[in-house]
Order: structure tokens, then C-alpha cells, then sequence
């Protein structure tokens, strides 16, 4: 046994860092993922959020009304936009287009001078108790807001006795707030996410390291024939976890289901050729295998955390839901929810379905056209 030697070591070393430099992919990965990182939990993410959407109804508006408004404005958590009727309310609040609704009673500038400190009825969205926490914790300090805005008479008796009007919320959808049936729902999208895409990421890099994917290119078939072909066993995958997922859920932590069990199958179908189109898109794209698992990886991560499962969707800045507007797990999540908690129709998620088609379809298009028919 020779002695230790440095310049066997450096040449080594050398040669190391020259086979590093042949993937470059992966070291663009290995930066990037960093980064990624520090930009979605240093600026992303937010578990108080602001400028939640509410619609406000008014039967006859008025000073005092003005106020509340104004109020809920300045507190940060609303943005406020005056409603038309209780069916825009009641959409708004399915479709998940609003958070909030506020409806303030006829008469409410009368039963105020009265002193009878009217209830303003505010209806939340409680499919995600975290998104509404905060803000409805903050109801509690604008019951005086009012108070400037009375007669002197009026102004010195709230001061001693009680505040003008008083908010009653009614959480719609999960009136306990349980997290349970939150998460769930959205775990249904994440593990389908997850386990689809990094099936089929590994799906013609593997046939190529494996030395199978000469055979394959000697077949008289086309490239979306071969992604198809990829794509069909995993379908079937897909749905079982789903149904495991819902048995599990509805047996043990007593989800409700309010929709349509075979519209949600439907919908999660597209949703689950979606995360497939992506993984054989990837596939094609790396050189070997840990290329494939590295860009997978790195796709996981924001779908999971820009989605809504983990955080408020609404507490986002604009430019992380404008990236998360594009991923069909937002969309996805949306639907399932919608589906079991809320019992949307296809009226109700057809918003959400069509930008899940679209990122599918697109896949598809980059996945064929960066297949390559031979090794070289």
C-alpha cells in the first residue's frame, strides 16, 4: 500500500469536479432550489393575511353604514366591494371568490339612534379556518367605531352602556372550524401530486439507463402514443389512493361529502393526467435519473406551498398567486373542496377546471415535442 499523496488527491478532485461540470442541469438545480426556497418562506408565505375578499350587502346605505365599511377597510384584513343581491353573495361564497360577506339589516340607522344595537350578519368562508382566523378575531375592536358618528345623546349612552351594533358571524361550511376538514381535502391533491409526478418523471429516463429504450424506439409508434402508453397505468394508481384517501377520511376523521362523488372523480382524473403530462414532460427533458428526480423535487415544493394546502392562499403577495394561479394544484385543491364541503356543482367549478385543462394540454405539447426518437 502506497503512501497518502496529495496529487493523486488533486488529480482526483480534478476529475470529480470535470464530471460535475458535464451535468449542468443539476447545478443550476442545486442554486436554484435554495433560492426558491428563501423566496417562498421569506416572502410568501404569511399565516395573518390581509385584504381578504368581502362583499358587502346594503339594503339602504347610509352614514353610519359608510363607517362600518371604511372600518373593515382600514383594519387591513377586507377588501370590500359592494354586492347586488344575495345570489352574487351566495356564488361569491361557493365559487371562493369571497370570503366575507357582510349584510347589514334594513332599518340599521334607525334601530342605532334607537339604541337596540342591531346585529350586522357577517357569513365566512370556514373551509380555511387559518385564512379567516385573524380577520374575524379583529371584528371584536370596531364595534366603537361608530360611536363618533352619533348624536351627543346617542354618543354618551354607548360610551357608558354597550357599543352601537354588535357583529355575529356564522362560519358557513365547517361551522366548528375544524382543521381536519381543511387539510384533508387538500392532502388528497398533495399525495396525488406528489406520488403521479415522480412516477412518471422516472419513466423514459429509466427505459433509457436501462438500455430498454433502443427496443422502444425500433416500435413503429409515435411520440404521443408513448406518452399515452406512459400515462394510462397511473390513472388507475391515482384513483386508488384517492378512494384509500376518502375512505380513510369519511370512516376515521368523519369528512363530510356533500357533492357529487362521480363529479369529483371526474375532475380529479384531469388533475391526475395533469401531474402526469408534467412527470413524462420532465422525463423527456432529463439526461439521466437524478435529473428527473432533481426537477421533480423542485416542482413539489411551490406546488405544495403556493396552493393553499399549507397556507393562506389569500395571505400571499400578489406575484406568489400569480404564480400559483398557474399550477393546477391551486385549482385542484379548490375543486376538491368545493366539492366535499361546499357541494359544487359543475357551475360552481368550472372557473377552476379550465385552467387545469389548459396546463395538461401544454405539457403535452412541450412533452412530445422535446421527445426524442432516437439516443443520440
Amino acid at each position: 500500500m502506497t503512501a497518502f499523496s496529495l496529487r493523486r488527491l488533486r488529480a482526483l478532485l480534478h476529475k470529480e469536479w470535470l464530471q460535475v461540470k458535464r451535468d449542468p442541469m443539476t447545478l443550476r438545480l442545486i442554486v436554484a432550489l435554495p433560492v426558491m426556497q428563501l423566496l417562498i418562506f421569506g416572502y410568501a408565505i404569511n399565516s395573518n393575511p390581509h385584504d381578504l375578499p368581502t362583499g358587502v350587502l346594503m339594503a339602504q346605505p347610509s352614514t353610519y353604514e359608510r363607517t362600518i365599511v371604511a372600518a373593515l377597510r382600514n383594519s387591513g384584513y377586507y377588501r370590500v366591494r359592494t354586492l347586488s343581491s344575495e345570489r352574487e353573495a351566495e356564488e361569491g361564497l361557493a365559487q371562493g371568490n369571497l370570503l366575507f360577506v357582510v349584510n347589514v339589516p334594513p332599518g340599521f340607522d334607525r334601530r342605532v339612534d334607537r339604541g337596540e344595537a342591531p346585529a350586522i350578519l357577517i357569513d365566512t368562508d370556514g373551509t380555511d379556518p387559518t385564512a379567516i382566523g385573524y380577520a374575524t378575531a379583529a371584528l371584536g375592536g370596531l364595534t366603537e367605531v361608530l360611536t363618533r358618528d352619533l348624536p351627543p345623546v346617542r354618543r354618551a349612552a354607548a360610551t357608558a352602556a354597550a357599543a352601537p351594533f354588535r357583529f355575529v358571524v356564522h362560519t358557513r361550511y365547517n361551522p366548528e372550524q375544524l382543521t381536519v376538514l381543511n387539510v384533508v381535502p387538500g392532502l388528497i391533491c398533495v399525495v396525488l401530486m406528489m406520488s403521479t409526478l415522480m412516477l412518471t418523471t422516472l419513466a423514459i429516463t429509466r427505459e433509457r439507463e436501462r438500455g430498454t429504450m433502443e427496443n422502444l424506439l425500433a416500435m413503429p409508434v409515435r411520440p404521443i402514443e408513448v406518452m399515452l402508453a406512459k400515462i394510462a397505468p397511473y390513472v388507475g394508481i391515482g384513483y386508488l389512493q384517492v378512494l384509500i384517501i376518502l375512505l380513510v377520511a369519511v370512516g376515521l376523521l368523519h369528512l363530510p361529502i356533500h357533492g357529487s362523488i362521480v363529479l369529483l372523480f371526474a375532475v380529479l382524473g384531469l388533475f391526475i393526467a395533469s401531474n402526469l403530462a408534467l412527470g413524462i414532460t420532465y422525463s423527456t427533458l432529463a439526461a439521466n435519473q437524478m435529473q428527473a428526480q432533481q426537477l421533480a423535487q423542485f416542482t413539489m415544493l411551490p406546488f405544495m406551498l403556493l396552493s393553499g394546502f399549507a397556507f393562506p392562499f389569500q395571505g400571499m403577495p400578489r406575484w406568489a398567486r400569480i404564480v400559483g394561479e398557474i399550477m393546477p394544484t391551486t385549482h385542484a385543491m379548490r375543486i376538491v373542496r368545493g366539492v366535499l364541503l361546499k357541494g359544487n356543482g359543475m357551475a360552481q367549478i368550472l372557473p377552476e377546471l379550465w385552467p387545469i385543462a389548459l396546463f395538461t394540454g401544454c405539457t403535452v405539447v412541450i412533452a412530445v415535442r422535446f421527445y426524442r426518437e432516437t439516443l443520440d
